[in-house]
């Protein structure tokens, strides 16, 4: 086999294979303390833009109920009730697993929350929330590409791709960029071995790409992190499609979630993680506390669960956002669902957070405080959160912010982790 036809292998194979599918590890001098843990950030993104409304429920805000006929969770108390958060909003009943995090103080919401670009395009707002930079298409990375750049190694360890992992089969944008990533497969064949894992085959491969050039490398630094990533999952000594963007169902979910847990607990290495869900652009037939809607939110409950408790202790210092790239329309369409919106919900947990609060400001649902008549208006930027969360949860300075999210703004900070 010719060495350019293997490339074309590689990336056909990229599912059952390990890649690290950027030009070459980075690394940051860390002034962290010798003996401090490394501080951790797993991103979830739920692609298809999810309805808010439906996860974190302003049941005090009588034209919610107005707006939705059919599709409204009622109010705490009632049958197929929200849970009371704080008065004023409650929880989808779908979702009631995560109010031990909620209990404890580990997850919060920011209501309201979202780009400040108003477009209603899944593509665009996916790529513009995955490069930080809304409504500027040229941003040729994302920031969490930019983000592992200015993040310290951790202590006591070396530069390697295994700093920072993406579940699914190809790179997402939100890691697009200069430094070196690593990729798990979803489902059950993220830990299987493949056909170069057979001495034979894997030795004739390594003999042919032995060399030091660019294709050489990639794949030496591809068959590392295999087998790094596979024996860090070894647990035997330690118990609208292109609305998602190719991401899958969240049936699936609880099962990555976990994989990614004991990846993150068993290696010191692996500072940023990456999912995405899909299944989340609910035109037709939302349901309420019952439905499709509540089905998905329960997997991806599950699965958010798996992931804090498969952390274990490293839960206390890791932080876990949820975000999707814009919610729905307040009003139920005429098919019982909801249409492209604007504001949306962020979820934030983890040790670092300041759980058990609603942040931001909330605009209400009045006709005229609506987006455009129509949508929530965006009354936190999502930058301004995830900016508090590199700050505070990975301990980086101003200067090194920055640059990973330049055009940010600078004001309202919501103080929604720990000092």
């Amino acid at each position: 086999m010719q060495r350019r036809q293997f490339a074309g292998l590689m990336a056909l194979s990229a599912g059952s294979l390990l890649l690290p599918l950027s030009k070459s590890a980075f690394a940051a001098v860390s002034d962290a303390p010798v003996n401090s843990p490394p501080r951790r950030l797993v991103v979830v993104f739920m692609r298809g833009a999810v309805d808010g409304l439906s996860i974190v429920v302003p049941y005090s805000d009588r034209n919610y109920y107005t707006a939705r006929s059919t599709i409204a969770i009622a109010r705490p108390g009632q049958d197929g009730g929200a849970i009371d958060l704080d008065g004023r909003f409650g929880l989808n009943p779908a979702l009631s697993m995560m109010m031990p995090l909620w209990q404890s103080q580990r997850l919060a919401f920011v209501a309201a929350a979202g780009s400040p670009d108003a477009t209603r395009s899944h593509f665009d707002a996916q790529d513009y929330m995955e490069s930080g930079t809304p409504g500027r298409k040229g941003t040729p990375d994302g920031w969490m590409n930019r983000l592992l750049g200015v993040t310290p190694v951790a202590p006591g360890e070396a530069p390697s791709p295994m700093r920072a992992v993406a579940i699914g089969p190809t790179l997402p944008r939100i890691y697009a960029g200069p430094i070196s990533v690593s990729n798990l497969p979803n489902g059950a064949a993220a830990g299987r071995a493949t056909v170069l894992d057979r001495p034979a085959i894997g030795g004739a491969f390594a003999q042919m790409y032995q060399g030091d050039d660019k294709l050489s490398r990639a794949y030496q630094d591809a068959q590392s992190s295999h087998r790094e990533i596979m024996a860090s999952l070894d647990t035997s000594a330690s118990k609208d499609p292109s609305a998602d963007n190719g991401a899958p169902l969240p049936n699936g979910f609880p099962g990555d979630a976990a994989r990614l847990a004991t990846l993150m607990r068993n290696d010191a290495r692996v500072q940023l993680g990456f999912m995405a869900v899909g299944g989340w652009d609910t035109h037709a037939n939302q349901g309420n506390a019952k439905g499709q809607l509540a089905t998905r939110l329960s997997q991806l409950g599950e699965g958010l669960m798996a992931l804090c408790q498969g952390l274990g202790a490293t839960l206390n210092d890791t932080t876990v956002v949820v975000v999707s790239e814009f919610g729905r329309t307040v009003r139920q369409n005429g098919n019982g669902g909801t249409d492209h919106g604007h504001g949306n919900v962020m979820w934030v947990m983890g040790g670092p957070v300041a759980g058990g609060r609603v942040y931001g400001q909330w605009p209400g649902l009045e006709d005229n405080h609506l987006y455009e008549g129509r949508d929530v208006a965006v009354t936190t930027d999502f930058r301004t959160v995830l900016g508090e969360v590199a700050e505070r949860g990975l301990l980086l300075p101003d200067d090194r912010l920055s640059k990973v999210f330049p055009e940010a703004p600078t004001a309202n900070r919501l103080k929604i982790m720990r000092a």
